[in-house]
């Protein structure tokens, strides 16, 4: 996510200067979880904040070990060149190791120097360089795939200006060995932007869109969302027959959970707006009309969605607004659509964010909170892959947590670096 001018603009006028958006490959990791981060030394792990929300043994709440920082870290092999931010990331199993793909630019903000790095590891200490895309433009969005014994890594290719959010195409590559792919070609529609992907059964599932661009011009075209599977990684079909997409509208990242029943629940942002309505919609499909979405509004904006199934419970990791409500819609009637949406951002990116987890109730499609994660300023694009047992490793960026709060806004234009950490949830 980038800040077009004419939010600068909004959110300067408003005063913000001041200050006050997985794969579930199963594999025995138990050496490559808890044990990798009790090996950490004491200095790498800093308590959680707030400690409220690191839970303790027993607690019926979800618990949250202390988090270990990533990147930058002297661990990385010493082809990886970090710049101040570190955000967009995605993490996946494949043969044994842990997959960890990243970018890293002067700022959050679309840049010609991005580079995405990718670096794999058995046990969390020792880091395997495995290659960097560098496109002279921004990239964003890495998306693993494992589909059989086969590694796909997807991307966004976008647009070279820290003003505009300029989506362009999305590129594929295949691993092939140890810091080889191979050369990243072209898939899906023009501006197509991949959210989630993630394989179940064999079979790999895609949320992403097109018209991104329309998020941040108030009064552009509808945004779609694609819904499609793979068998193979390298050709696609809707997931619905003959209906690629299945919402069109305001709603942009978008990612979704089968339930046992084989229902499907999704959680999407809706910063463009419907009818003005702002915010997110909570949607569910029944099994044998997965075609079929029925979604509730939520005036809350969860940037970056991250939604799983934990045994019969519905997860969300998203951004949360620190505010009395952490509404994203103000609800204010009186103001056209245009209006609304400049009014909204501005008074969103100049309040401080956390990156929080949240439960999904399947039935009523409503989303409570249930703790934030140790986040501040610039947060919250999280991937999480399964460890043994009730055990989630979760992967997730931030600006510093040990200073002042800052805005949204002034995290973006600062240092941010990746943690780990270790989520324990109830059935």
């Amino acid at each position: 996510m980038r800040c077009p001018l004419l939010i600068l603009a909004a959110v300067a006028l408003a005063g913000c200067d001041d200050g006050d958006g997985g794969n579930a490959s199963v594999a025995d990791v138990g050496a490559v979880g808890d044990a990798a981060l009790d090996a950490a030394p004491a200095e790498d792990r800093p308590a959680c904040a707030p400690l409220a929300a690191c839970g303790a043994p027993g607690d019926a709440l979800p618990r949250l070990t202390p988090p270990v920082q990533v990147v930058p870290s002297d661990a990385m092999p010493p082809e990886v060149v970090s710049q101040p931010a570190h955000n967009n990331l995605d993490i996946v199993w494949h043969d044994g190791r842990l997959f960890f793909a990243f970018r890293t630019a002067p700022n959050h903000f679309a840049s010609p120097e991005t580079r995405l790095y990718v670096v794999s590891t058995a046990d969390h200490v020792d880091w395997r360089y495995e290659g960097a895309f560098h496109l002279g433009t921004d990239l964003r969005e890495p998306r693993f795939a494992t589909v059989g014994d086969r590694l796909f890594l997807y991307f966004a290719v976008l647009g070279q200006s820290s003003t505009a959010f300029e989506p362009g195409e999305t590129r594929v590559a295949e691993y092939r060995g140890p810091g080889d792919w191979s050369a990243p070609t072209k898939v899906f529609p023009d501006t197509f932007i991949p959210w989630r992907i993630r394989v179940i059964d064999g079979v790999a599932y895609l949320t992403g869109y097109t018209g991104g661009e329309s998020v941040y011009t108030a009064d552009g075209e509808p945004i779609e969302v694609y819904w499609l599977r793979s068998e193979d990684g390298e050709r696609w079909s809707p997931v619905v027959p003959d209906q690629p997409v299945v919402l069109s509208g305001g709603v942009s990242e978008t990612d979704f959970a089968f339930l046992a029943d084989g229902a499907v629940v999704a959680v999407g942002r809706n910063e463009a707006g419907e009818d003005g309505v702002f915010g997110s919609k909570i949607c569910r499909a029944e099994a044998d009309a997965l075609g079929d979405w029925r979604c509730n509004d939520d005036p809350r904006k969860y940037d970056s969605p991250l939604v799983f199934r934990h045994g019969e419970g519905v997860w969300l990791v998203a951004r949360r607004h620190v505010t009395e409500d952490g509404h994203y819609d103000l609800m204010q009637p009186d103001k056209t659509q245009r209006e609304a949406w400049a009014a909204y951002q501005a008074a969103y990116w100049s309040k401080p964010k956390r990156c929080s987890l949240w439960r999904v109730d399947p039935e009523a499609l409503t989303v409570d909170f249930v703790l934030d994660l140790p986040s501040a300023g610039d947060t919250c694009f999280a991937s999480a892959v399964p460890l043994e047992g009730d055990d989630v490793l979760l992967y997730n960026y931030s600006s510093p947590v040990d200073r002042p709060d800052i805005t949204w806004l002034q995290g973006q234009t600062g240092a941010t670096h990746i943690d780990r950490m270790t989520l324990t949830l109830p059935r």
